[in-house]
């Protein structure tokens, strides 16, 4: 049976809208993973360390029958693919992909935390999350539409409304 797993994308290196639209095409072609919902395509102020440019930001749902750790592990195999080096916590990087939820599931190990450990505090996930489940409880009970109204939209801004971006 498939689930519905939700998957942020960032990028801020190597013409980062690109990147993204790459991502998605790349999770589209993984056996047992398909793309059911593409939000909108945001442009973020950087969390880490000053300096970098800018972010590319979107969210994905996927229909799939990965299990969660063998999704881990197609994510990262694609972050690989798009050069992704893991140098700098928080650093600029040419692919960030996030597990955010998987079905309702509650997820703690050493590899993976579902939902996501800080989606609560990124307006740069909750929005395009908003965009594709607004109607999304969480896990915990928590309505998704509550934890955006608790975010700022500061530093956030819509730069393509629907997928293909570019």
């Amino acid at each position: 049976m498939a689930e519905t797993a939700y998957i942020a994308l960032g990028s801020n290196l190597e013409k980062p809208e690109l990147q993204l639209q790459r991502a998605v095409d790349d999770i589209d072609t993984v056996s047992g993973m398909t793309v059911s919902a593409c939000s909108r395509l945001y442009r973020s102020d950087p969390v880490g360390p000053p300096g970098q440019p800018d972010y590319c930001n979107a969210v994905v749902a996927v229909k799939t029958t990965l299990k969660p750790l063998q999704l881990l592990d197609s994510l990262q195999s694609i972050e690989n693919a798009h050069g992704r080096i893991r140098s700098v916590r928080w650093g600029p990087r040419t692919l960030d992909l996030d597990i955010l939820l998987y079905d309702n599931q509650i997820i703690e190990s050493e590899r993976l935390t579902v939902p996501h450990y800080q989606m609560h505090v990124r307006n740069f996930v909750l929005y395009p999350l908003l965009d594709i489940a607004p109607g999304l409880e969480l896990p915990n009970g928590k309505k998704l539409k509550a934890m955006v109204d608790e975010l700022s939209y500061q530093g956030l801004n819509v730069i393509a409304e629907s997928y293909p971006w570019i």
